[in-house]
């Protein structure tokens, strides 16, 4: 592999809507330079890039593709990103990798869901954008239209480098802006009119420049790709280049403005951190080395594949630092990466886009090198599956294959339900988990079952409530005895624990212990050893498994406070099952008398569509308890509607938007808060629950059938409650 200098590498990150042609053109780019000889499409399965079996089934990208070619002395690393919004993940992490991003749009469809989307994320990343207009030759293309959109939804700094010389199957060529011809005859805009817009955007980042510009001095040569460099990083110039990947027209000056336009290595402001310092990342060959994970693959021949972007130093066969290691991480070989295939290289510097395999304390977001680079902002999965394995004896099958999907998709989370036991599988969209299931089929040879898992429903307290629990039985022998007093407080989220103990005035507070993940607080208020410490403990456990396995409904109970202030013990018959037991049904039975709810998630949908269609959205969120919050233009004929409504309605939501815009509309989901449950929804809940504990015979908490009251759906012992 030849050397190249920091300022000759371009890393550009190919992103945008699904059909836009992508992978085409990346493929495109790497026979017409001779990288790869072989014949390449996606349609006939032979493409470059799309090497996954599930992509060539699919004839769309599933997976960032990395590759790399040599061009007019300069070495280009290229990320073909797959173009679904379900996938979004794969562009994010290239994005780490990449200093510049290409949003390609689709001459005929014009700007799509995920084209905002990628040119969002690559602005909140700080990159340098440029704007590659495929499929000049389609049909029914309206170039001025689909340029004075772009302008509308991204903004005046999009300004046109060339033009097509014709479109559809008139498409013979681009003319040229910064240098329009004398005669641009067939050209669908006039090249020489695009001339001052472009120069007065790429001038605009230097004050001298524009001074000599409007005194009759426009820059050139050297000047002209410093300030335009300049104006890309700074974000005031979004070049717009023409071209088709089917036919080439227009490839070789796309390959010449990738190297123009694209920006090198360091112009992109990141930063890292050691302890409590924080430095800028410069590409210094000879700095400390600074690299980071930005995606993981696993292979079935290679096992684990790491994809690393270095920063600064050089990444060479040695034990180097990690964050996700305590001892380093021994580094055997580094590759250069093309596409499915792995060439050995001595070492990597700085702008350098390489792989590592077998390294298990690598994963996605990983840093090498002493210093941290910040987390890569993956999105939160909000659409979930319940999944069990479909033949019987395959559950330890199924966990590592599901293993091997969580460690190469970050947007894939696993999250085993406490009361329900269900594994559920969480993911972007229904899309995605077909993708997942597909995938465990095919590598993996296991078949999964899937359901709707059940919501997350929380139970709290609205009100204090005191009470006392006696657990005693005799049988012969040695017995058991144990009697707990105690408080239940309503206790918000966001409530600092010591604050709170001081606010309440404890009669007497021995400890308090605070739980973040629930937000528990365990508060010891015995005084005299009326509970002796040996069985605080066992009391504490108590409360925390009936938390575990709620009250009123089953759902986990959160944002509580319990104080225990006095209990009874016996020499002989008191022991740690005994109060935890007594813990266990105290903590029920006052629960109830707190005035409890169930809390539900609420999450903000963000749904971009037609603006014919906003009615139609706003009644829907409506009838699913949704409130509108804005909405805004996306531009382009497009609306973005932003509400908050309950995570139960709408886990089947991409079916009901689908069928409501023609497919035409995308949403987005995040989540925000707990909230309580409506009265009349919490009864269905409740009742599906008590039905369900009727099920299990009303075995109670130590093992014990109890008589349930005609008025409760919990039981009863011997205990008293009473509101303080």
């Amino acid at each position: 592999m030849a050397s190249f200098q920091v300022a000759d590498i371009r890393n550009i990150a190919f992103c945008g809507h699904g059909s836009a042609g992508k992978t085409s053109l990346v493929d495109k780019l790497l026979n017409m330079t001779g990288t790869v000889t072989r014949p390449a499409s996606v349609d006939d399965g032979t493409s470059i890039c799309d090497y996954d079996e599930e992509e060539k089934h699919h004839k769309y990208s599933i997976e960032a593709a990395v590759v790399h070619l040599e061009h007019g002395g300069k070495r280009f690393h290229l990320i073909d990103c797959p173009g679904y919004p379900e996938f979004i993940n794969q562009a994010i992490g290239a994005m780490r990798a990449a200093d510049t991003v290409a949003i390609v749009i689709n001459a005929q469809s014009g700007i799509a869901v995920n084209t905002r989307r990628c040119f969002s994320e690559a602005g909140k990343a700080g990159l340098a954008r440029m704007i590659v207009i495929n499929k000049i030759d389609g049909e029914n293309v309206d170039f001025p239209a689909l340029v004075a959109s772009i302008q509308d939804v991204f903004g005046s700094g999009c300004r046109l480098l060339n033009v097509p010389i014709g479109t559809g199957a008139h498409f013979v060529g681009v003319a040229s802006c910064l240098e329009p011809p004398a005669d641009a005859k067939g050209a669908v805009m006039d090249p020489a009119e695009q001339y001052t817009p472009l120069i007065e955007s790429i001038i605009e980042v230097d004050e001298k420049a524009t001074e000599r510009y409007f005194e009759g001095t426009p820059p050139e040569g050297e000047e002209l790709q410093r300030l335009m460099t300049q104006a890309i990083s700074a974000g005031s110039l979004i070049p717009i280049v023409c071209c088709s990947a089917k036919t080439g027209v227009g490839m070789q000056e796309l390959l010449k403005e990738l190297g123009r336009c694209g920006v090198a290595p360091g112009q992109a402001k990141l930063k890292a951190r050691k302890d409590t310092a924080e430095i800028d990342v410069t590409p210094n060959p000879a700095g400390s080395l600074i690299a980071q994970v930005f995606r993981t693959r696993i292979d079935p021949f290679v096992q684990k594949i790491n994809f690393i972007r270095v920063f600064s130093g050089t990444l060479k066969p040695e034990t180097v630092p990690a964050s996700t290691a305590r001892r380093g991480v021994k580094i055997a070989q580094v590759f250069q990466v093309q596409a499915s295939e792995l060439q050995p290289i001595e070492s990597a510097g700085p702008g350098m886009i390489v792989a590592v395999t077998k390294s298990e304390d690598l994963h996605t977001g990983s840093t090498l090198g002493d210093y941290v680079l910040p987390p890569l902002p993956f999105p939160k999965p909000m659409v979930g599956l319940a999944v069990s394995p479909k033949s019987r004896g395959d559950e330890a099958k199924l966990s590592g294959a599901l293993a091997k999907i969580t460690e190469e998709d970050s947007t894939v989370v696993l999250d085993r339900d406490s009361q329900t036991k269900e594994l559920v599988m969480n993911g972007m969209s229904e899309l995605h988990l077909q993708i997942v299931q597909e995938r465990l089929k095919r590598r993996d040879k296991v078949e999964v079952v899937t359901k709707e898992p059940k919501i997350p429903y929380r139970e709290t307290v609205l009100h204090v409530a005191e009470g006392s629990y006696r657990h005693k039985k005799q049988t012969g022998g040695r017995g058991q005895f144990g009697e707990v007093h105690m408080r239940i407080h309503p206790f918000p989220a966001g409530t600092d624990p010591e604050q709170f103990c001081n606010s309440q005035r404890f009669p007497s507070l021995k400890d308090f212990k605070h739980d973040p993940e629930t937000n528990y607080l365990w508060v010891n208020s015995v005084v005299g050893g009326t509970i002796p410490s040996n069985f605080l403990p066992a009391v504490e456990k108590g409360f925390r498994d009936r938390m575990a396995r709620g009250v009123i409904a089953g759902c986990t109970v959160v944002n509580v406070a319990t104080e225990v202030f006095f209990g009874k013990h016996h020499e002989v018959d008191s022991s740690e099952q005994a109060f935890k037991t007594a813990g266990t049904m105290c903590f029920r039975n006052v629960f109830q008398q707190a005035k409890p709810v169930l809390l539900e998630p609420i999450v903000k949908i963000e749904i971009t569509a037609p603006g014919d269609k906003l009615g139609d959205v706003n009644s829907d969120l409506s009838s699913r308890r949704g409130r509108v919050l804005g909405t805004d233009s996306a531009g382009g004929g497009l609306m973005v509607v932003t509400a908050e409504v309950p995570l139960a309605e709408v886990t089947t939501y991409a079916r009901s938007l689908s069928s409501m815009t023609g497919g035409q509309g995308s949403y987005t989901l995040e989540f925000l808060r707990y909230d309580v449950v409506p009265g009349n929804v919490q009864q269905e809940i409740m009742k599906k629950a008590v039905m369900k504990e009727e099920e299990e015979e009303g075995v109670g908490a130590n093992g014990h059938r109890f008589v349930r009251p005609a008025n409760a759906g919990i039981a009863c012992y011997d205990a008293t409650v009473s509101h303080p």
